[in-house]
Protein backbone atom coordinates (compact mmCIF):
# COMPACT_ATOMS: atom_id res chain seq x y z
CA UNK A 1 0.00 0.00 0.00
CA UNK A 2 1.33 3.43 -0.93
CA UNK A 3 2.26 5.92 1.79
CA UNK A 4 -0.12 8.88 1.58
CA UNK A 5 1.36 12.39 1.60
CA UNK A 6 -0.49 15.72 1.61
CA UNK A 7 1.27 18.82 0.31
CA UNK A 8 -0.40 22.13 1.16
CA UNK A 9 1.18 24.85 -0.99
CA UNK A 10 -0.54 27.60 -2.97
CA UNK A 11 2.29 28.23 -5.45
CA UNK A 12 2.07 25.63 -8.28
CA UNK A 13 5.81 25.81 -9.01
CA UNK A 14 6.76 25.36 -5.35
CA UNK A 15 4.19 22.57 -5.01
CA UNK A 16 5.68 20.70 -7.96
CA UNK A 17 9.15 21.18 -6.49
CA UNK A 18 8.06 19.75 -3.12
CA UNK A 19 6.44 16.78 -4.86
CA UNK A 20 9.80 15.97 -6.44
CA UNK A 21 11.55 16.36 -3.09
CA UNK A 22 9.15 13.93 -1.41
CA UNK A 23 9.43 11.32 -4.15
CA UNK A 24 13.21 11.51 -4.06
CA UNK A 25 13.36 11.28 -0.26
CA UNK A 26 11.71 7.91 0.34
CA UNK A 27 12.02 4.44 -1.11
CA UNK A 28 8.38 3.60 -0.27
CA UNK A 29 5.66 3.92 -2.90
CA UNK A 30 4.28 7.43 -2.39
CA UNK A 31 0.77 8.70 -3.17
CA UNK A 32 0.79 12.50 -3.11
CA UNK A 33 -2.31 14.65 -2.74
CA UNK A 34 -1.90 18.35 -3.54
CA UNK A 35 -3.86 21.22 -2.02
CA UNK A 36 -3.58 24.91 -2.85
CA UNK A 37 -5.48 26.31 0.11
CA UNK A 38 -6.74 25.45 3.58
CA UNK A 39 -10.24 24.60 2.38
CA UNK A 40 -8.91 22.00 -0.06
CA UNK A 41 -6.55 20.53 2.54
CA UNK A 42 -9.34 20.23 5.11
CA UNK A 43 -11.55 18.53 2.54
CA UNK A 44 -8.85 15.94 1.83
CA UNK A 45 -8.24 15.36 5.54
CA UNK A 46 -11.96 14.89 6.13
CA UNK A 47 -11.81 11.96 3.71
CA UNK A 48 -9.25 10.28 5.98
CA UNK A 49 -11.25 10.46 9.17
CA UNK A 50 -11.10 14.19 9.88
CA UNK A 51 -8.72 16.10 12.14
CA UNK A 52 -10.01 14.39 15.29
CA UNK A 53 -12.09 11.58 13.85
CA UNK A 54 -11.47 7.92 13.19
CA UNK A 55 -8.15 7.11 11.57
CA UNK A 56 -8.81 3.60 10.37
CA UNK A 57 -9.34 4.80 6.82
CA UNK A 58 -5.72 5.03 5.63
CA UNK A 59 -4.78 8.53 6.87
CA UNK A 60 -2.00 10.69 5.51
CA UNK A 61 1.36 9.78 7.05
CA UNK A 62 3.23 12.93 6.03
CA UNK A 63 1.83 16.44 5.69
CA UNK A 64 3.82 19.41 4.35
CA UNK A 65 2.27 22.73 5.33
CA UNK A 66 2.97 26.18 3.89
CA UNK A 67 2.28 29.05 6.29
CA UNK A 68 0.97 31.88 4.10
CA UNK A 69 -2.09 30.72 2.17
CA UNK A 70 -4.87 32.47 0.21
CA UNK A 71 -7.51 31.65 2.81
CA UNK A 72 -5.52 31.76 6.05
CA UNK A 73 -2.39 30.59 7.79
CA UNK A 74 -0.99 27.07 7.84
CA UNK A 75 -0.66 27.27 11.63
CA UNK A 76 -4.44 27.06 11.80
CA UNK A 77 -4.29 23.62 10.21
CA UNK A 78 -1.40 22.51 12.42
CA UNK A 79 -3.45 23.43 15.50
CA UNK A 80 -6.40 21.43 14.18
CA UNK A 81 -4.23 18.35 13.53
CA UNK A 82 -2.58 17.89 16.93
CA UNK A 83 -4.28 14.47 17.27
CA UNK A 84 -3.92 13.48 13.62
CA UNK A 85 -1.51 10.51 13.17
CA UNK A 86 0.88 12.11 10.69
CA UNK A 87 4.32 13.68 10.67
CA UNK A 88 3.64 17.38 10.04
CA UNK A 89 6.37 19.57 8.55
CA UNK A 90 6.27 23.29 7.81
CA UNK A 91 7.69 24.25 4.41
CA UNK A 92 8.09 28.02 4.15
CA UNK A 93 10.30 30.95 3.23
CA UNK A 94 10.14 32.42 6.73
CA UNK A 95 13.10 31.70 9.02
CA UNK A 96 12.38 34.27 11.76
CA UNK A 97 11.39 33.50 15.35
CA UNK A 98 7.91 34.97 14.87
CA UNK A 99 7.07 32.15 12.48
CA UNK A 100 9.36 29.36 13.72
CA UNK A 101 8.35 29.11 17.37
CA UNK A 102 4.58 29.50 16.91
CA UNK A 103 4.72 26.76 14.27
CA UNK A 104 6.51 24.43 16.68
CA UNK A 105 4.02 25.30 19.41
CA UNK A 106 1.19 24.43 17.02
CA UNK A 107 2.58 20.91 16.63
CA UNK A 108 4.99 21.02 13.68
CA UNK A 109 7.39 18.04 13.74
CA UNK A 110 9.87 19.80 11.47
CA UNK A 111 10.58 23.11 9.79
CA UNK A 112 12.07 23.34 6.29
CA UNK A 113 12.93 26.37 4.16
CA UNK A 114 11.80 26.11 0.54
CA UNK A 115 14.76 28.25 -0.52
CA UNK A 116 17.16 25.41 0.39
CA UNK A 117 18.67 23.36 -2.42
CA UNK A 118 16.83 20.27 -3.64
CA UNK A 119 19.54 17.99 -2.24
CA UNK A 120 19.39 19.65 1.18
CA UNK A 121 15.63 19.26 1.45
CA UNK A 122 15.84 15.60 0.43
CA UNK A 123 18.51 14.99 3.06
CA UNK A 124 16.44 16.72 5.74
CA UNK A 125 13.28 14.77 4.91
CA UNK A 126 15.24 11.52 5.00
CA UNK A 127 16.11 12.26 8.61
CA UNK A 128 12.57 11.18 9.50
CA UNK A 129 13.42 7.53 8.90
CA UNK A 130 16.54 7.93 11.04
CA UNK A 131 14.45 9.24 13.92
CA UNK A 132 15.63 12.84 13.61
CA UNK A 133 13.50 15.99 13.25
CA UNK A 134 13.80 17.52 9.77
CA UNK A 135 15.13 21.05 10.20
CA UNK A 136 16.74 23.25 7.59
CA UNK A 137 20.36 24.05 8.58
CA UNK A 138 19.52 27.71 9.14
CA UNK A 139 16.64 26.73 11.42
CA UNK A 140 18.79 24.31 13.43
CA UNK A 141 21.34 27.08 13.96
CA UNK A 142 18.62 29.50 15.00
CA UNK A 143 17.28 27.05 17.58
CA UNK A 144 20.74 26.41 19.02
CA UNK A 145 21.46 30.13 19.20
CA UNK A 146 18.11 30.77 20.84
CA UNK A 147 18.61 28.29 23.66
CA UNK A 148 22.30 28.95 24.14
CA UNK A 149 21.47 32.62 24.65
CA UNK A 150 18.99 31.75 27.37
CA UNK A 151 15.81 31.72 25.31
CA UNK A 152 12.68 30.33 26.91
CA UNK A 153 12.55 26.58 26.33
CA UNK A 154 8.80 26.52 26.83
CA UNK A 155 8.39 28.29 23.50
CA UNK A 156 9.47 25.13 21.76
CA UNK A 157 7.13 22.53 20.39
CA UNK A 158 5.72 19.62 22.36
CA UNK A 159 7.20 16.21 21.59
CA UNK A 160 6.74 15.27 17.95
CA UNK A 161 6.97 11.54 18.39
CA UNK A 162 10.41 11.20 16.85
CA UNK A 163 12.61 8.62 18.52
CA UNK A 164 15.57 10.91 19.11
CA UNK A 165 16.14 13.07 22.15
CA UNK A 166 14.51 16.50 21.84
CA UNK A 167 17.64 18.25 23.14
CA UNK A 168 17.62 20.51 20.08
CA UNK A 169 14.26 21.95 21.07
CA UNK A 170 14.50 21.86 24.84
CA UNK A 171 17.04 22.78 27.48
CA UNK A 172 15.73 20.36 30.10
CA UNK A 173 14.18 16.93 30.06
CA UNK A 174 10.74 16.26 31.45
CA UNK A 175 10.74 14.29 34.70
CA UNK A 176 10.33 10.56 34.24
CA UNK A 177 7.52 9.09 36.34
CA UNK A 178 8.39 5.83 38.10
CA UNK A 179 4.97 4.76 39.30
CA UNK A 180 3.26 1.64 37.99
CA UNK A 181 1.66 2.10 34.59
CA UNK A 182 -2.11 1.45 34.64
CA UNK A 183 -3.11 -1.75 32.85
CA UNK A 184 -5.03 0.12 30.15
CA UNK A 185 -1.92 2.14 29.34
CA UNK A 186 0.47 -0.78 29.12
CA UNK A 187 2.28 -1.22 25.85
CA UNK A 188 0.98 -3.60 23.22
CA UNK A 189 3.28 -6.46 22.16
CA UNK A 190 4.21 -4.52 19.01
CA UNK A 191 4.99 -1.38 21.00
CA UNK A 192 7.11 -3.40 23.43
CA UNK A 193 9.05 -4.82 20.51
CA UNK A 194 9.63 -1.35 19.07
CA UNK A 195 10.74 -0.05 22.47
CA UNK A 196 13.19 -2.92 22.83
CA UNK A 197 14.80 -2.05 19.51
CA UNK A 198 14.82 1.66 20.40
CA UNK A 199 16.61 0.99 23.67
CA UNK A 200 19.28 -0.90 21.71
CA UNK A 201 19.94 2.10 19.50
CA UNK A 202 18.29 1.00 16.26
CA UNK A 203 16.97 3.71 13.94
CA UNK A 204 13.35 3.86 12.78
CA UNK A 205 14.32 2.53 9.36
CA UNK A 206 16.27 -0.37 10.90
CA UNK A 207 13.37 -1.23 13.20
CA UNK A 208 10.97 -1.21 10.25
CA UNK A 209 13.24 -3.61 8.39
CA UNK A 210 13.61 -5.93 11.39
CA UNK A 211 9.86 -6.00 12.03
CA UNK A 212 8.81 -6.13 8.38
CA UNK A 213 6.65 -3.02 8.58
CA UNK A 214 6.68 0.51 7.15
CA UNK A 215 8.80 3.12 8.87
CA UNK A 216 5.73 5.36 9.17
CA UNK A 217 4.11 2.56 11.19
CA UNK A 218 7.15 2.42 13.48
CA UNK A 219 6.88 6.17 13.99
CA UNK A 220 3.21 5.74 14.95
CA UNK A 221 4.20 3.10 17.53
CA UNK A 222 6.85 5.44 18.97
CA UNK A 223 4.33 8.26 19.37
CA UNK A 224 2.00 5.88 21.21
CA UNK A 225 4.86 4.67 23.43
CA UNK A 226 5.83 8.21 24.39
CA UNK A 227 2.21 9.08 25.17
CA UNK A 228 1.61 5.99 27.29
CA UNK A 229 4.86 6.32 29.23
CA UNK A 230 4.65 10.13 29.45
CA UNK A 231 8.20 10.60 28.17
CA UNK A 232 9.81 12.64 25.41
CA UNK A 233 12.90 10.71 24.32
CA UNK A 234 14.05 7.16 23.65
CA UNK A 235 16.43 7.34 26.63
CA UNK A 236 13.61 8.19 29.05
CA UNK A 237 11.38 5.53 27.54
CA UNK A 238 14.06 2.85 27.83
CA UNK A 239 14.88 3.71 31.46
CA UNK A 240 11.22 3.77 32.54
CA UNK A 241 10.39 0.58 30.66
CA UNK A 242 13.28 -1.23 32.34
CA UNK A 243 12.26 -0.03 35.80
CA UNK A 244 8.69 -1.18 35.27
CA UNK A 245 9.54 -4.44 33.56
CA UNK A 246 7.74 -3.44 30.37
CA UNK A 247 10.47 -4.88 28.17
Amino acid sequence: MAVKVLILEDNPVARSFLCRVVRESFSDTIAITEAGDLESARAQISLTGGASGLHGVDPFKLILVDLELPDGNGMELLSELTQYPATKIVTTLYSDDDHLFPALQCGADGYLLKEDRFEVLVEELQKIVRGQPPLSPAIARRLLTHFRSGGRADRAAPDSGFSTSPDLLSTTSAPVPIGKVPDHERLTPRESEVLTYLSKGFTIKEIASLMGIKWFTVNDHIKSIYKKLNVSSRAEAAVLATKQGLV
